[in-house]
């Protein structure tokens, strides 16, 4: 599945293919971590040209107002939020905020969530009557008519979602992953069966923080997600063991989870990745994707590698002795 648009990667070791569209960097800037492409553009210093894509703010079918306050709290080595999909409605994104964005600058995905599939459906459909490059599902949404389960942590029907999309879309397809689940190399299989191009991995952690003056949780949401370096072991793995699943069926992945520096993108490509995520960092470092592009090119001018597709999937596991305690203990 091959985009019409065109993005000069000539000459560029770090250029990356990602489902047919060519990025310029692996770097991929995440969901909730920009708004709609253009609030870092107004950063002194900051280009979407230093960045293979933005993913834009999750949208819903209609708008959103979000989760009462407070809605981010800083933890030891992370950040939980819980902001609740505010979200001006995939109408208005379509006929108003897209058409401001610059797509000679990097390419950009939107991201889809809902509460039925319903309204993924109809969230898809408009998208792919646009201009975006690509679609991205949030599967981290409850489902209302299932009692609030999460679509992303039941394998059946997470591939229900994504099969739904499928069919109204022809645009690239990436599935977000939940970790908050018991397989996620299950759910990785019902998805590409069910039309997935690609994925990223990891969505978020869930956890939770405690005001203990007042005896109540910080966040107003009670719970949250925890994104940042706190999370990025478990995102690794994540990430090689979906890898393992996707390597034969030539489906790329997103890693992501904790990536604050060049050392870490590179880690990620080295497990499975084929472009890396960076959200939790710009809230520190704004200017921290030129680093990473720096550090990936130094990388790759010493160990003799012209591209960052020669990294992905290197990973050699150690051998375990014959008689290997599988508890890890």
């Amino acid at each position: 599945m091959t985009s019409e648009k065109s993005i000069d990667t000539t000459s560029n070791p770090l250029a990356t293919e990602f489902c047919g569209m060519n990025f310029q960097t692996p770097i991929v800037l995440l969901s909730g971590c920009v708004g709609f492409g253009e609030e870092y553009t107004r950063v002194s210093g900051f280009s979407n040209r230093d960045v293979g894509a933005v993913c834009l703010k999750g949208t819903t079918g209609t708008q959103r107002l979000g989760n009462q306050p407070h809605r981010i709290y800083e933890t030891p080595g992370g950040m939980l939020n819980a902001i609740g999909l505010q979200n001006p409605g995939v109408d208005q994104v379509v006929s108003s905020i897209l058409p401001e964005l610059d797509f000679s600058e990097t390419r950009f995905i939107a991201n889809v969530s809902g509460s039925t599939i319903e309204e993924y459906i109809d969230v898809t459909r408009k998208f792919d009557d646009s201009d975006i490059d690509a679609i991205e599902i949030n599967i981290s949404c409850p489902n209302v008519k299932e009692g609030g389960v999460a679509f992303g942590n039941d394998p059946e029907m997470s591939a229900r979602v994504v099969e739904a999309c499928r069919a109204v879309t022809n645009k690239p397809l990436i599935t977000k992953l939940s970790p908050n689940q018991t397989d996620i190399q299950h759910n990785a299989r019902l998805c590409i069966e069910a039309g997935s191009d690609a994925f990223a991995v990891i969505n978020t952690l869930m956890g939770m923080a405690i005001d203990i003056e007042s005896r109540s949780p910080i966040i107003g949401n009670n719970q949250g997600g925890l994104s940042g370096p706190a999370i990025k072991p478990v995102a690794l793995l994540k990430t090689h063991q979906v890898y393992q699943v996707c390597r034969d069926h030539g489906i790329p992945i997103i890693g992501q989870g904790g990536i604050n520096s060049a050392e870490d993108a590179i880690e990620f490509l080295i497990a499975g990745a084929s472009a890396v995520g960076v959200g939790t960092a710009l809230f520190y470092d704004p200017l921290i994707c030129p680093k990473i592009n720096d550090g990936i090119k130094a990388y790759l001018d010493r160990h003799e590698l012209t591209s960052v597709a020669e990294l992905t999937g290197t990973l050699s596991l150690n051998q375990p002795p014959a008689q290997h305690n599988k508890c890890n203990c």
